[in-house]
């Protein structure tokens, strides 16, 4: 998503509960050892197969309520410290947990640790951090986005009938799989036909995180069996979600590059910030569509269970639309914090979203930070604007002590030179004139 610069993580994102410290009690030295010498393992493996370059580098262990770090490298400033083979150190508690990081001078994989020891969990979390890094080595990172339109009813009809199509295609080979192929990119086709403006957008999502769970999911099973039943596990568990605007790149992308794949694409082409996996897949199947796929697409939808998809949709409305006033008077009637958002950095778990018509969507919890500091909403939630410019947090027992500010459920720590204003019942923040 985007506005500003504005970073969309991985799903499970890691949201920091204050209240519990106990620390991760599998985390041991040797342990983090053990698991960067797995990843190794696996990223030798692979050798550079997928991308042509052995995806091998730093990383981050962190534990998510301590923010205690181990690492494999120590960073050029020299935070971490020598521990036996590796080194370690502590993250700022109101620095935002991305994959991807910039600690100490050194580009790092960061992988925030299950709280339950997990070796596919770990290992492919340490994955996706190391291909986050070679997407900025190779300049193909595209971390800001906005697919806001996938909350809407005919933008995940549309794509519903793509996923189905791509799922059949993944299912089957020779002329079957080039006709469901076909079938998919009408369907990308009709969409995008209707939503112009955010084509990049899609493209920028679905090669940034999907390529992403492709290459750790590649590298992190031993199969081709065991890749695609992660890859169907992940497909189902997202299509089920309320909100598509923050998570379907994540499979989607996945699903174009495995069947490109198949096909014997060259991953190390891709260069550049602007592919389109979709035309990248039709020209390797030498696949033709028509001028205006809407044309064709209606009578395709049929063979694809069209009739139940719209069920699901009607379903998901009727879902929302209750008690959306009860979720929704909390950020809209006074007294309530409001935040204007300039660059904002997001963290959040995008299952916990739920889309509130034209309002915009309230996340359950999120951390944010922005011009003005970091923000984190642990219990509650906030509603966000559409077009991403306010975010909103009730204002129930607010405290305020010099830059840090509290309320139930959140708090704010506010950068030098911002302050916390009341305006009759509501909250602002606002930068201090020079």
């Amino acid at each position: 998503m985007k506005r500003g610069k504005i970073f969309l993580f991985i799903l499970p994102l890691i949201l920091t509960h204050c209240s519990k410290n106990e620390g991760i009690e599998y985390l041991t030295i040797e342990k983090a050892s053990y698991y960067f010498s797995e990843v190794e393992k696996l990223c030798n493996i692979d050798n550079g197969d997928l991308w042509g370059e052995n995806l091998f580098g730093p990383i981050l262990l962190i534990d998510t309520k301590t923010r205690k770090l181990f690492s494999n490298v120590q960073d050029e400033q020299g935070l971490l410290k020598p521990k036996e083979d590796i080194f370690t150190g502590n993250y700022p508690r109101e620095e935002v947990i991305n994959y991807v990081m910039n600690f100490g001078g050194t580009l790092y994989a960061m992988a925030p640790l299950p709280e339950e020891e997990d070796y596919y969990r770990i290992t492919s979390r340490c994955l996706h951090g190391l291909f986050h890094r070679l997407q900025i080595r190779k300049s193909i990172d595209t971390p800001d986005y906005n697919t806001s339109h996938m909350n809407e009813r005919t933008a995940r009809l549309w794509l519903k009938m793509e996923w189905k199509a791509l799922e059949r295609a993944i299912r089957t080979s020779g002329k079957t799989r080039k006709q469901a192929i076909r079938d998919a990119l009408v369907f990308r086709s009709a969409r995008r036909e209707l939503y112009p403006k955010f084509i990049n957008e899609e493209n920028k999502f679905e090669n940034y995180e999907g390529l992403t769970s492709f290459t750790y999911m590649m590298l992190a099973t031993n199969s081709r069996e065991e890749y695609l039943k992660k890859l169907m596990e992940y497909y189902h568990t997202i299509y089920n979600y309320r909100s598509y605007a923050f998570s379907y790149g994540f499979v989607h992308g996945n699903l174009y590059a495995h069947l490109l794949n198949e096909a014997g694409y060259d991953f190390s082409l891709l260069e550049g910030r602007d592919f389109d996996l979709g035309e990248i897949l039709k020209d390797k199947y030498e696949i033709s569509l028509p001028e205006i796929c809407r044309d064709i697409a209606g009578s395709l939808a049929f063979s694809y269970d069209i009739d139940l998809v719209k069920e699901e949709e009607k379903e998901r409305a009727e879902q929302l639309r209750e008690g959306l006033r009860r979720r929704t008077a909390q950020f809209i009637e006074k007294p309530i914090v409001l935040l204007e958002l300039k660059s904002p950095n997001f963290s959040f778990e995008a299952e916990d979203t739920d889309p509130v018509d034209t309002l915009g969507t309230i996340y359950q919890t999120i951390r944010v930070s922005d011009n003005w500091g970091k923000l984190a909403v642990e219990e509650g939630g906030c509603l966000v604007s559409p077009d991403l410019k306010f975010l909103r947090v009730p204002a129930r027992n607010v405290e305020k002590e010099k830059r840090h500010i509290t309320g139930d459920g959140w708090h704010i720590v506010l950068n030098n030179n911002w302050e916390m204003v009341q305006m009759e019942e509501n909250y602002f923040v606002r930068e201090l004139l020079p």
